[in-house]
C-alpha cells in the first residue's frame, strides 16, 4: 500500500479508502450489508494496508458509523486509521436536524463521535452545501469543532468551484480552520471537474478524494454486445442517486465500451483500468471504494499496482465532451 500526504497536511492516508456507505442495514438500502456481512472488509481492508475510512451520519441513518467504529476499533489501534465522517444531510423529520447551522453542525458531530466510539473524528467533511445557511455560520460552526479538539481535519463535498473558493476565503479572513480537502465525482464517464475545481484544488493544496470511481458501477460492465444498464444489480435498481447522475448516455457507452476494449488487450478487467486511470492522476489523493464483494477490493489494489502505457490512457480520454454538471444533489 502506498500512503501520500492530505493535501498539504502531514496526515499520512492510503490511497483508497474504505467507503462505508454499503455497511450498515438494508432498510435503508436494500444493497447495504449487514454487521455480520461487514466485518470481513474491514479486516480485509486493514489487512491489505488501508488506514483511510470514509463513513456519513445518513448512511444508514447512523447505523455505518456504529459499525465503522464497532469494526476499527476491533481490527487496528485508533492511532492507525484515520476516520472520516461526513454532515449535512436529514438525521430526522424536524427541521433542525439537518444542514449546515451551528446548531447541526455541533449536535451532528457529537452523535457521529458517540456512535463512532472516538473522542475525535480526523475528518469532517460537509457533505455538501447548505444554501439555506450563510457561509460564514457554517465556517464558524465548522471552526468551533475544530477549535473544541472533536476535528482534527475538514474537508468539503462536490459543489462549484466558486462556492469552495468563497468559503476558503472567509476561513482565511476570519482565522478559522481551512478545508484541507475536496471528495467529488470523477471517473472516465464524467471529468466536468477538470474545468475549474481541479485547478483550483491544485493552486491552493486541497487533497481530492473521488467518489465513485466506476461510475456507480457502470463501468465495470465487461460485455460489448449491448450496452450495461445500472439496473442490472441489486444496487442499480435501488440507488437514488444513480438517475441523477444522469450516466449511461450514448457517449458514456462509448468510452465504456472502449474500456472494455483496452482491459482485454492488457489482460485486466474494466473496473481494474477505470480506477486505475483515476489513481494515475496527480491531483487524485485516493479513491473511495465501495465493496459489497471482496473481490471489489482486490480489483482495488490491482488497479493500484497496475502499470500502463500513458497512450491508453490517451485512448480512453478521447471520446470524452463536455456535459451538464451533476453530483451536487
Amino acid at each position: 500500500m502506498d500512503y501520500v500526504r492530505l493535501g498539504r497536511t502531514g496526515l499520512k492516508v492510503s490511497r483508497i479508502a474504505l467507503g462505508c456507505m454499503t455497511y450498515g442495514h438494508p432498510s435503508w438500502r436494500e444493497w447495504v450489508l449487514e454487521e455480520e456481512e461487514s466485518m470481513p472488509f474491514f479486516r480485509r481492508a486493514i489487512e491489505a494496508g488501508i488506514n483511510f475510512f470514509d463513513t456519513a451520519d445518513m448512511y444508514s441513518l447512523g447505523e455505518s458509523e456504529r459499525i465503522t467504529g464497532k469494526a476499527l476499533k476491533e481490527f487496528a489501534p485508533r492511532d492507525e486509521v484515520v476516520i472520516a465522517t461526513k454532515v449535512f444531510n436529514a438525521m430526522g423529520p424536524k427541521p433542525n436536524q439537518r444542514g449546515l447551522s451551528r446548531k447541526h453542525i455541533r449536535e451532528g458531530v457529537d452523535a457521529s463521535l458517540k456512535r463512532l466510539g472516538t473522542d475525535y473524528i480526523d475528518l469532517y467533511i460537509i457533505h455538501r452545501l447548505d444554501h439555506e445557511t450563510e457561509m460564514e455560520e457554517i465556517v464558524e460552526g465548522l471552526n468551533d469543532v475544530v477549535r473544541a479538539g472533536k476535528v482534527l481535519y475538514l474537508g468539503a463535498s462536490s459543489m462549484y468551484a466558486w462556492q469552495l473558493m468563497k468559503l476558503i476565503g472567509l476561513q482565511r479572513a476570519h482565522g478559522y480552520a481551512e478545508f484541507v480537502s475536496m471528495q467529488n465525482f470523477y471517473n472516465l464517464v464524467y471529468r466536468e471537474e477538470e474545468r475549474e475545481m481541479i485547478p483550483l484544488l491544485q493552486s491552493e493544496g486541497l487533497g481530492m478524494t473521488p467518489w465513485s470511481p466506476l461510475a456507480r458501477g457502470y463501468l465495470a460492465g465487461s460485455g460489448l454486445s449491448k450496452p450495461v444498464s445500472n439496473e442490472t444489480t441489486v444496487r442499480g435498481r435501488s440507488d437514488q442517486h444513480v438517475g441523477a447522475l444522469k450516466i449511461g448516455t450514448p457517449q458514456d457507452e462509448s468510452i465504456r465500451r472502449r474500456l472494455v476494449q483496452e482491459a482485454e488487450k492488457l489482460g485486466t478487467t474494466p473496473a481494474i483500468l477505470a480506477q486505475a486511470w483515476v489513481l494515475a492522476k496527480p491531483f487524485v489523493t485516493s479513491t473511495i471504494l465501495g465493496a459489497s464483494k471482496m473481490r471489489h477490493v482486490d480489483d482495488a489494489l490491482a488497479a493500484l499496482a497496475l502499470k500502463v502505457d500513458p497512450r491508453v490512457w490517451a485512448r480512453l480520454e478521447a471520446p470524452y465532451r463536455p456535459r451538464e454538471v451533476v453530483g451536487h444533489q
